[in-house]
């Protein structure tokens, strides 16, 4: 987990954001990992980070099994296109196929977030490592590339 946030810090503009106790996030996020571009370091207001890293289960996200210890799960937002290549379901929103979605060292459908592009791993691990590090990379590359078209078009860091 510290070397995918490691690797993804030194990607040119990346903002990584790990909340601690005592900051502005809710302690639910305590620990968990959010990856965004903003060239200026400062956490955008209204861009959703592209990838993260989550160290246990969300109210509303619990299938991938993640509160055991040693367990964790990497969240990137990949687009339909790679989707469907990544997962060999055929569009994001209904799945054609059951997942087990606590599977690790696997690329799956994200649990909640599938349906918006989302892919996920578990533990990633001799399989998906190198997979991981490159979708982030992709990722990153294609947040920036919107950066780029909201600072043409005038727009703050909004997603518009």
């Amino acid at each position: 987990m510290e070397q995918i946030i490691a690797t993804v810090r030194d990607f040119t503009g990346a903002l990584v954001v790990v909340p601690e106790p005592g900051g502005d996030f809710p302690e639910l996020a305590w620990g968990d990992a959010f990856f965004y571009y903003a060239p200026d370091g400062q956490l955008p207001r209204t861009v959703q980070p592209y990838g993260t890293v989550v160290t246990k289960n969300y109210p509303d996200d619990t299938a991938s099994d993640l509160d055991p210890p040693g367990r964790w799960r990497v969240n990137v937002h990949v687009g339909r296109a790679a989707f469907r290549e990544l997962t060999g379901e055929r569009q994001p929103h209904g799945l054609d196929r059951s997942h087990d979605f606590a599977a690790t060292d696997t690329v799956l459908p994200h649990p909640v977030y599938g349906a918006l592009g989302w892919i996920c791993v578990v533990n990633p691990g001799e399989r998906t490592g190198e997979l991981v590090t490159e979708l982030l990379r992709g990722a990153h590359d294609d947040a920036r590339a919107r950066f780029a078209r909201r600072e043409e078009h005038g727009r703050p860091d909004g997603n518009g």
